[in-house]
């Protein structure tokens, strides 16, 4: 099928076709959940519109652990029917849906007593796996394995002697949270949905009790939008409260945030082949592998500031690099620290008994007439979330309107991803690119690398890296901004790429570069192009000093020191 461009032009298009005509479903929010939704909604033939007030994926769906995975620990909880979802949804993902986004990842789980505790947790990783295989989606990925202590130090030379008797190791899936729901979007897009960033809902249209659509205003130019739908969802995450504010009616739950928060260290820093999932006091700490680099998180706590920049403290950095140096020869430091990351977990919390234990489950409600609320859930089980949601709608519409096939409905890049990645070797000597450089693309992007690579053809230079950012070619900026919704240079450097979190100066020494390959696109003089870079790097300043605060008030406090986006 044809891809679908997200470029300028498409985003004005989508703006104005969405307040020429009622639609059938009009989503609210573009993580992964509204993005999911919009591709379920268009995908049984509704028309369908998609806005969100800042960047695809901007709050939670950006910074999470990037893991695909079933829940190991709510067996513990003995919540089978959730690991059970999930696990079938892990498997969709990989073998169908997104095998060009979503790949398998080794954990290492360390035992510290004998005896019981490989009884213990060997049950339930086994049990795990019988799972995942009784779903028949389980099949792309290895079996669990016992490892004796010397086996493990094989695996993972990192680890302290003392840390382990024996291991455990196992496996589940991760992604780049970002890229994904980019893709999402763009997927959704393809099958006709309209779809717009920095597109900021301020109130609800109403027709007595009944909500009709939304105000919608143009944060870029400035206009307000009526865009009427016969059914509105909203899926705005941990915003779910504040977006239902404006109905003016109390819902039948109410969504808390908590903060997790991520540190990115280089891929030298510790010396293991396999990620590491290590019990804490109050939860789980992974060392996920990423790239060139590895991911440490997470934390777990209460959030009522600032929703749209959780900052990380100085304690938080504290919590996690005192918990994996509990097992590492060599422990961390904060000078190995590249980047650092915070996101909010949307949980549910209930009006009454019946509600409160929601949690991580998810839930959906019709609080007025044409209005469906969505929220809580995790990454992993999005497209069960999203088919409820619109499930809901459909019975506020009078159609019929056919079941949902998204579980059949591959993403952008998925088709033909396999033959592809077997003929990489060629597409490299065709391109004259090393083929790290084509598996890289092909890992991000699919089938659509034939796009970056066509890019490359018409202008060579864009076929060489960014000169502080060499991970990645320069023509995958201009891309963001082209094909991908890219409006500013945060969405380029913060989603679309990852510099902000993977290079020690997170990403100012790549901006001025960066910002000159979208100015073309997005048609920035060189004002312009000044005032993104100079956003830019306050945004990463107070994000520095946050996280040099000892705790949660005083980082707030602290990163919003710099403006939301830079004005244009």
């Amino acid at each position: 099928m044809r891809t679908a461009t997200l470029g300028p032009e498409q985003r004005a298009e989508s703006l104005a076709a969405m307040a020429g005509r009622e639609l059938d479903v009009l989503v609210v929010g573009a993580g992964v959940v509204g993005a999911g939704t919009a591709l379920d909604a268009v995908t049984r033939g509704l028309s369908t519109g998609l806005v969100e007030a800042r960047d695809w994926a901007s709050g939670t769906s950006s910074r999470s652990s990037k893991l695909i995975h079933g829940g190991l620990r709510y067996l513990e909880m003995l919540d089978f029917a959730l690991v059970r979802e999930a696990l079938k949804e892990r498997g969709l993902l990989l073998e169908r849906l997104a095998p060009h986004l979503v790949k398998p990842v080794p954990f290492l789980y360390p035992l510290q007593h004998r005896g019981w505790e490989r009884l213990y947790a060997g049950s339930g990783v086994a049990l795990y796996d019988a799972m995942s295989m009784a779903r028949g989606h389980g099949r792309g990925l290895p079996l669990h394995r016992h490892l004796t202590r010397r086996h493990a130090l094989r695996v993972a030379p990192a680890l302290r002697k003392d840390a382990l008797v024996g291991a455990l190791q196992y496996y589940d899936a991760q992604m780049d949270d970002a890229r994904f729901v980019t893709t999402l979007v763009r997927t959704a897009v393809a099958y006709g949905a309209k779809a717009a960033n920095r597109a900021r809902v301020t109130g609800f249209l109403r027709e007595g009790e009944r909500v009709v659509g939304a105000r919608v205003q143009d944060v870029e130019g400035g206009r307000e939008y009526e865009v009427r739908a016969k059914q509105v969802v909203n899926a705005t995450g941990v915003w779910t409260d504040d977006t239902q504010g404006m109905v003016g009616e109390r819902g039948r739950f109410h969504v808390r945030a908590s903060k997790g928060i991520h540190l990115v260290v280089p891929k030298d820093r510790i010396h293991s082949t396999t990620g590491l999932i290590l019990r804490t006091e109050k939860s789980v700490l992974f060392v996920i592998p990423w790239g060139r680099h590895w991911i440490v998180g997470t934390t777990d706590t209460d959030w009522d500031l600032d929703k749209a920049h959780p900052a990380a403290s100085s304690a938080d950095i504290d919590y996690l690099l005192e918990h994996v140096n509990s097992v590492l020869a060599v422990p961390l430091t904060r000078d190995d620290v590249e980047g650092v990351y915070a996101g909010l977990r949307p949980l549910l919390a209930g009006e009454s008994d019946a509600t409160s234990q929601l949690s991580r489950e998810h839930t959906v409600a019709h609080p007025v007439p044409g209005l469906v609320v969505v929220a809580g859930g995790k990454y992993t089980t999005y497209r069960v979330m999203a088919k409820d949601a619109v499930d809901a709608a459909v019975h506020g519409l009078d159609l019929r309107v056919a079941e949902c096939v998204t579980e059949d409905v591959p993403l952008l890049g998925a088709e033909g991803y396999p033959a592809l990645w077997n003929a990489r070797a060629r597409i490299a000597a065709r391109t004259g690119l090393h083929v790290v450089r084509v598996e890289h693309l092909l890992n991000r992007y699919g089938t659509m690398a034939e796009e970056i690579l066509d890019l490359i053809a018409g202008d060579a230079s864009l076929g060489e890296p960014l000169q502080a950012a060499d991970d990645y070619l320069r023509a995958e900026i201009v891309y963001a901004a082209s094909h991908e919704g890219a409006r500013h240079l945060d969405d380029a450097l913060t989603r679309r790429t990852r510099i902000s979190i993977e290079t020690f100066d997170r990403g100012t020494r790549s901006a001025r570069e960066a910002a000159g390959l979208m100015a073309p696109v997005l048609g920035w003089d060189k004002d312009q192009i000044e005032r993104e870079v100079q956003h830019y790097e306050k945004r990463v300043e107070a994000e520095r000093e946050s996280q040099r605060q000892p705790d949660d008030l005083t980082a707030d406090a602290a990163r919003l020191g710099a403006p939301d986006i830079a004005p244009l």
